[in-house]
């Protein structure tokens, strides 16, 4: 019966272990995707200020001036759109770190019941051993 349980607790373990690895990877992707939307955002920033209106704009047509107007607004619409991303990116992050720390909470249960059955059995075999009655050595005089 022992062996029974040692062996549903080791194929436990497995599956914690796999569940673990995968919400580590999952982790690891929405890191991934904050740090991709907060490069797009620095960079929608860093365009924002190339088409940045100047104090005493060169002389040039009213078409110029409008473009780059309807430039700066596509530009302000794609950073404001950027920030939400990087807010859900880091909500997402937030969440695949929870589930992290949940499938480890769980795994590290699984090790240490693992343990304890395992301290358990060599306490039975120690007890075991101190049941056995003792041998008689015969001398010889």
């Amino acid at each position: 019966m022992p062996d029974k349980h040692q062996k549903k607790l080791g194929r436990l373990l497995r599956v914690r272990t796999l569940q673990l690895d995968m919400v580590r990877a999952g982790e690891v992707a929405a890191r991934e995707k904050v740090a991709n939307e907060e490069a797009l955002r620095a960079r929608i920033a860093q365009l924002a200020q190339g088409v940045a209106p100047s104090p005493a704009p060169a002389p040039g047509s009213a078409t110029t001036l409008i473009a780059a107007a309807h430039y700066r607004e596509r530009l302000h619409q794609s950073a404001f759109a950027a920030e939400r991303r990087v807010a859900e990116a880091q909500r997402g992050l937030d969440t695949a770190r929870a589930a992290t720390q949940d499938a480890k909470r769980d795994q590290t249960a699984i090790e240490k019941l693992i343990e304890r059955a395992e301290a358990n059995a060599a306490r039975k075999a120690m007890r075991a051993l101190e049941d056995m009655p003792a041998t008689m050595k015969k001398r010889f005089s």
